[in-house]
């Protein structure tokens, strides 16, 4: 193999000095468990939908992995600036999108969310609002902060961002997706050292729209209860995801050795960590749970040491994002939470969540590279473009 020395000037030989290492092993092997569980729990699922390959899914699945790994490769290579101009486009092309799913878009189980495009398939574009919107509003937030006399324009801009997104995000309806958007804000707004009256105002009003969600959305309403109450309603898919973590055990029945996955409708996507606890057992998911947890944990340890304030509200927003998702999915698996149908990532099946994912820790793994040089450092100031 080819080795690169700390003389190496190449792109790829600046890229490989300056990337954090040890997030990349760590997201990388993330990626790997994600070929493992698609090929566990996908050909049962397929089967039982009646497909026309007990390897649809795991085909498709590979595709997508190959692709998330070649889009956080690419995008960790850029600057702090062309991280700005793509999360722009992507925010910019998502938010048009997410509004077409409202009049064009498929209907599944009451919500637009997906538009069927011709090759890629089905299309969740909300899904690449998450990761541009936390770097948008990074962005927005850290030239309020540095700009005295724009300062409320561009936090008007900012919230007003927010807001187009949360109302669209209402409106599909897809209150999941609007609550890890809500804390990613809220986050950054908090880490920028804001008046503390304004971050407790902002936090009455998420409550205020929880409480609002649980009586206005009946789903929202049913799963609330239900987590409460069991007896209230159907907690198939729980139940059956607690059987097969009791199954497993320490150590697991084995790969491929897996019952539940036979009769749990979505083995394959949001109930995958039962698979991984079934088959592979507890051993198996703390492991996962310790890769999520160190890829959080050193981020921010890394920004520790950073000065750029867009650098490290951008980088708080995306790990904010990445944390919160694994946790909703492995909490609502093991009935900690209410359910709420959201990807592990890497993990889970899906084609737009693992690409979106992959965006957004191409951008982390972009922002969190050592910059080397007085012009790369000078880079990460400047205006959006």
């Amino acid at each position: 193999m080819m080795a690169l020395s700390r003389a190496d000037t190449s792109v790829l030989g600046r890229w490989w000095w300056s990337v954090d290492r040890w997030t990349l092993a760590a997201l990388l092997t993330l990626v790997g468990f994600g070929y493992v569980m698609v090929l566990a729990a996908a050909p049962a699922v397929a089967e039982r939908i009646g497909a026309s390959s007990r390897n649809m899914f795991f085909a498709k699945q590979v595709f997508f992995l190959l692709g998330a790994s070649a889009v956080m490769a690419g995008v960790s290579l850029l600057s702090p600036k062309g991280v700005r101009r793509l999360a722009a486009l992507g925010f910019l092309g998502a938010l048009l999108l997410t509004a077409a799913t409202l009049v064009i878009g498929a209907e599944v189980k009451g919500a637009r969310r997906w538009l069927n495009l011709p090759l890629f398939g089905s299309l969740q574009p909300s899904e690449f609002l998450k990761p541009c919107f936390a770097v948008i509003g990074a962005w927005l937030i850290s030239q309020a902060k540095l700009s005295g006399d724009r300062a409320w324009a561009l936090w008007g801009l900012a919230l007003g961002c927010y807001g187009l997104v949360a109302l669209l995000l209402q409106r599909q309806p897809d209150i999941g997706m609007l609550l890890v958007v809500t804390s990613v804000f809220f986050a950054q707004v908090f880490v920028a050292g804001i008046n503390l009256a304004v971050v407790f105002a902002l936090g009455g009003v998420a409550v205020a729209g929880l409480v609002g969600a649980y009586f206005i959305f009946h789903h929202v309403q049913s799963r609330i209860d239900r987590f409460l109450n069991p007896e209230a309603g159907n907690n198939y898919q729980v139940d059956v995801a607690l059987e097969a973590f009791g199954a497993g055990g320490m150590m697991g029945v084995g790969p491929g050795e897996g019952r539940m996955k036979n009769v749990l409708p979505d083995a394959h996507a949001d109930f995958v960590f039962a698979v991984v606890g079934e088959e592979f057992g507890l051993m198996i998911c703390l492991l996962i749970l310790g890769l999520f947890t160190f890829v959080v944990v050193r981020g921010l340890m890394r920004l520790l040491a950073e000065t750029d304030l867009f650098v490290i509200l951008a980088a708080t927003g995306l790990l904010t994002q990445f944390g919160l998702q694994a946790f909703v999915n492995m909490a609502s698996s093991l009935h900690l939470i209410p359910t709420k149908g959201m990807t592990l990532p890497f993990v889970s099946y899906g084609g737009s969540s693992v690409i979106a994912i992959a965006l957004g820790m191409g951008f982390l793994l972009a922002l969190t590279r050592r910059r080397l040089t007085r012009g790369e450092e000078g880079a990460a100031q400047g205006g959006l473009l």
